[in-house]
């Protein structure tokens, strides 16, 4: 039963869904997935279908991944925004940088702590060579393909300049498209500095602020409480459960890689994947 009284007082009260999104962005290994469209999608759309919703705000705090999942997710977020016509306010933790950082550009105003690490607008790649190792342990390399480029970089063959260059032509591509989104959604915001900001390098909230990157040193609630009033309801949009609160809509966890017919990831694929994990927040010193 409806009490006419009570319902008219709440509907006058505020409300701003939150979405968190918090690690790295894309599949670590095949066995530890990330933040990614298929896994947040569901989440993002429940947070701008929030009945009486006056704006969505992001929490961020990601050190990057996947340049693509990244992508997707901000478009995803910016064509949400469009349609229903609500401001979007980012808030960034301990990392916002790489993809991360991409993704914070769906908001219309961007938050950060003075200490957050904001930036690193450039792609990277990393791997190891073993060529060397296999033929000190006398291990033959066999490859058999169609296509001569088929096993570029291959990390147990020999280094090829060629190679490399082909990689690098790609990261650049890629790279140019950073950096025309940063310029699009920061546009005249961005400070006339000597500094480079494309190069890849990382700065502090408080000097992201000063070269522009982001709107301002605040948190969440104060912000939206400045913003719309210390009644503003501050609800967290989170992913859904299914039965025995296995989560729904495609996130990939372990019993769903058990049940894919893989078999159980080894202790050792699970180390990998932890390293994976680790090696993109050190890099920010976290």
């Amino acid at each position: 039963m409806r009490i006419p009284f009570i319902s008219s007082l709440f509907s006058n009260v505020p409300v701003v869904p939150v979405l968190r999104l918090a690690g790295p962005i894309g599949a670590v290994t095949p066995f530890r997935q990330g933040l990614n469209l298929s896994t947040m999608a569901g989440t993002i759309e429940r947070a701008f279908a929030t009945k009486g919703a006056k704006a969505i705000a992001i929490q961020i705090n990601s050190p990057g991944g996947s340049a693509v999942q990244s992508m997707l997710i901000y478009r995803r977020i910016r064509d949400l925004a469009d349609e229903k016509g609500l401001p979007v306010y980012v808030f960034a933790e301990d990392v916002a940088a790489s993809g991360g950082y991409l993704i914070a550009l769906a908001g219309d105003e961007i938050y950060v702590d003075a200490s957050s690490i904001v930036g690193s607008i450039g792609v990277v790649a990393a791997t190891f060579g073993f060529d060397k190792a296999i033929k000190r342990f006398g291990v033959e390399r066999r490859v058999y393909t169609a296509g001569k480029n088929k096993v570029s970089l291959d990390p147990f063959q020999p280094e090829k300049a060629e190679d490399v260059a082909r990689l690098k032509d790609l990261q650049q591509d890629v790279h140019e498209t950073f950096m025309d989104l940063v310029k699009e959604r920061r546009g005249r915001r961005l400070k006339d500095t000597k500094e480079d900001l494309f190069t890849g390098e990382f700065w502090s909230g408080k000097k992201a602020l000063e070269l522009g990157l982001v709107d301002g040193i605040s948190d969440l609630r104060s912000k939206m409480r400045e913003m719309l009033g210390k009644n503003v309801r501050l609800r967290l949009v989170t992913p859904k459960r299914g039965l025995f609160g296995r989560r729904i809509r495609g996130v990939f966890t372990r019993s769903t890689f058990e049940e894919s017919g893989f078999g159980t990831p080894s202790f050792a694929d699970e180390l990998i994947s932890a390293i994976e994990a680790r090696a993109l927040w050190s890099r920010y010193g976290l």
